[in-house]
């Protein structure tokens, strides 16, 4: 599927902020930020990357913080108060 067909399935942009600890240093954590499109609120693709991450990848996971959004909207208008006039 092409990104503009997943859009209009309701495909949102997703970012999750991924705390993790390293193997070495255990009482430090870290950030990652994954970005991609998936689809609210079961997000699939995250799920998907997550799975990989802790089968493949040595740092354990500390937290995920998840936020989407919808990159096609319908327009938004409104009505302005004020009129501003130049010369």
């Amino acid at each position: 599927m092409s990104m503009l067909e997943r859009q209009l399935n309701n495909y949102r942009i997703t970012t999750a902020e991924i705390l993790y600890r390293m193997p070495d240093t255990p009482a430090i954590l870290q950030t990652f930020i994954w970005q991609n499109l998936d689809l609210a609120p079961h997000f699939p693709e995250l799920r998907k990357f997550l799975d990989f991450w802790e089968a493949r990848l040595d740092g354990p996971l500390h937290s995920v913080r998840v936020a989407a959004a919808s990159v096609i909207m319908p327009p938004r208008y409104r009505c302005v108060a004020g009129d501003f006039r130049l010369h």
